[in-house]
């Protein structure tokens, strides 16, 4: 009996030693670089530098391409040392998923902004001022794409699906000024709305370098997304109080066809937070039947009229959702007790699956260190093993990935 008895203190010693992380409270301090959240019992590891300030896209841009050589994926995200929150500072960095190795894609001071990978070109699209360039992700090349005319200050937000075309939305300048005069989005928000003001939608061809306006309209234009199969489609919505707004449409750039993606059925419904699939088939957003007190994710069909929709938890509500190609796996970023929820026990990063006509969900990380301003915006990796999320609950804005399967170490 001994044998065994000494085998099993010397695996259990060796095994703790080598392989097992920590068991640890997430946030209010710095963390280690892996740790198992004691709260959910996932795997919870940091992806960006302890000693920055880091952000993952915004959850409907695609961060995601292959590595060129082997096997895995590389993300693409914004951040550095100096990075403050208002573009100045910082930069493009492309992390690779498998091997953990991060390097820089972009090096000059001005302030960037864009989210845009194009997966076939290998490269990342950003804007400074009123320049539109394109770096290689490979190779850091960089090259000037487009220069706006001094009379038309767009911003770019999307591509298409071949990767032809940009597209975004160009703000009047009475509304700059309002912003200016009104930084916060408490401030800001119901005066662009109410002002009324005109936005134009606009393409820019990416070889040719030329613009093109596809439509306008008094109302504030707003979250520009290409469909990711149909290089003519593309999505925006009417941004504003969401139950005072028809928020999401498309737009058929040969025909010129619009299209009213939702229509409430009651007062005081909600919808938004819009992405497409990846298929393009479809259309998810966050949908509240009536506003605050019944909570679904919904998707209606972009070629027909078909709908569905899967009931989720007040405390399950979340920020922004995503999912995965297949569409049987979601994730949902959670919000605090002052959001639209008014969720009491909502701060958390959640994965979900379709079950029926709901949502089975699973609590990934407690986000009850987390400061909510700033958005975690989710994405599910590409081998849907990890959400990706961003996070400020060591005090530091940071890149995190939770483990979607229970961490072995707690089976």
């Amino acid at each position: 009996m001994k044998g065994p008895v000494i085998f099993c203190i010397i695996m259990l010693l060796v095994g703790t030693h080598l392989f097992a992380q920590p068991v640890l409270s997430t946030g209010g301090k710095q963390m280690p670089a892996e740790w198992i959240d004691s709260a959910t019992g996932h795997l919870v590891k940091r992806l960006s530098n302890v000693n920055g300030n880091y952000a993952s896209f915004y959850f409907h841009n695609n961060p995601f391409l292959p590595a060129a050589k082997g096997k895995g994926w590389l993300m693409v995200f914004y951040g550095n040392d100096q990075y403050n929150g208002d573009g100045r500072g910082r930069q493009l960095h492309v992390l690779n998923l498998q091997t953990g190795k991060a390097e820089q894609l972009t090096f000059s001071a001005a302030p960037k902004f864009g989210e845009i990978i194009a997966v076939k070109r290998r490269e990342a699209f950003f804007q400074s001022a009123d320049s539109v360039f394109a770096v290689n992700i490979d190779t850091k090349k960089l090259r000037l794409v487009y220069v706006f005319p001094a009379s038309f200050k767009g911003s770019i937000t999307t591509i298409n699906a071949d990767e032809t075309m940009l597209a975004g939305a160009l703000s009047s300048d009475e509304e700059k000024a309002i912003l200016k005069q009104y930084p916060g989005k408490g401030e800001f928000f119901n005066r662009i709305y109410e002002a009324k003001l005109e936005r134009v939608l606009f393409s820019i061809d990416i070889d040719k370098g030329t613009l093109q306006e596809i439509y306008r309209e008094h109302a504030w234009l707003n979250h520009v997304q290409f469909s990711p199969t149909d290089p003519q489609l593309l999505m925006y919505c009417h941004e504003g109080p969401w139950h005072k707004v028809d928020r999401i449409w498309t737009i058929n750039l040969k025909t010129g066809t619009k299209k009213l993606m939702h229509e409430r059925t009651m007062p005081m419904e909600i919808a938004g937070h819009e992405w497409f699939a990846a298929d393009g088939q479809k259309i998810w957003y966050d949908l509240q039947q009536p506003r605050g007190e019944t909570f679904f994710v919904a998707a209606a069909n972009v070629y027909s009229n078909g709908h569905e929709k899967y009931r989720i938890q007040r405390n399950e509500w979340s920020v922004h959702f995503n999912n995965n190609k297949k569409q049987n796996l979601f994730a949902g970023d959670g919000g605090n007790p002052g959001q639209v929820a008014k969720a009491p026990d909502g701060q958390w990063i959640y994965a979900f699956r379709p079950s029926g006509d709901s949502m089975q969900a699973s609590k990934l990380v407690s986000m009850k260190h987390h400061q909510y301003r700033f958005e975690p915006n989710v994405h599910i990796s590409p081998d849907e093993q990890w959400v990706i999320f961003r996070a400020n609950f060591e005090g530091k804005e940071q890149v995190y990935a939770a483990s979607v399967a229970v961490s072995k170490e707690r089976n």
